[in-house]
């Protein structure tokens, strides 16, 4: 009967440590439910690296995440949704990089913080993109020892 009892409280135990660690990896992937903020957008020539789930980072911080991504046809131009946490103001003059996080690391978006008093309003679009650069194309200019010009 003593075995039964221990066998019990050990699968208890495992069922317990499986569902908080679901409930931790839910909070660290940001799965519970539609989160709080605001959209923006902005038009790429490149979003090497970057898709939808990519973080969205104010110095460092995530403040957002890209929310979709799609060609334009007309100016093929990668078009991309990002949502933005809610109580985080972003100035309109703003600009917005793709950034690397190493040699070896992902890449994210970068949102660089302008100046003006004025910030943007819900669906507006960040006009000042750069886009990502390819590491093997840096290699390839250094090695051909120019610019293609």
């Amino acid at each position: 009967m003593s075995a039964v009892r221990t066998e019990i409280a050990v699968g208890a135990a495992v069922v317990a440590v499986a569902v908080g660690f679901l409930f931790y990896a839910s909070k660290v992937a940001d799965f519970g439910g539609a989160s709080e903020g605001y959209s923006l957008t902005a038009s790429f020539r490149s979003i090497e690296g970057v898709s939808v789930g990519t973080d969205v980072r104010l110095a460092g911080v995530k403040i957002g995440s890209v929310t979709d991504v799609a060609l334009n046809p007309q100016t093929f131009r990668a078009d991309t949704s990002m949502s933005i946490n809610d109580g985080i103001e972003l100035p309109d003059d703003s600009a917005i990089v793709i950034s690397s996080e190493g040699l070896l690391g992902g890449n994210f978006v970068e949102v660089l913080p302008g100046g003006s008093p004025f910030n943007f309003e819900p669906g507006a679009e960040i006009e000042d993109t750069q886009s990502s650069v390819s590491l093997v194309g840096l290699l390839m200019k250094f090695v051909t020892g120019g610019d293609d010009e």
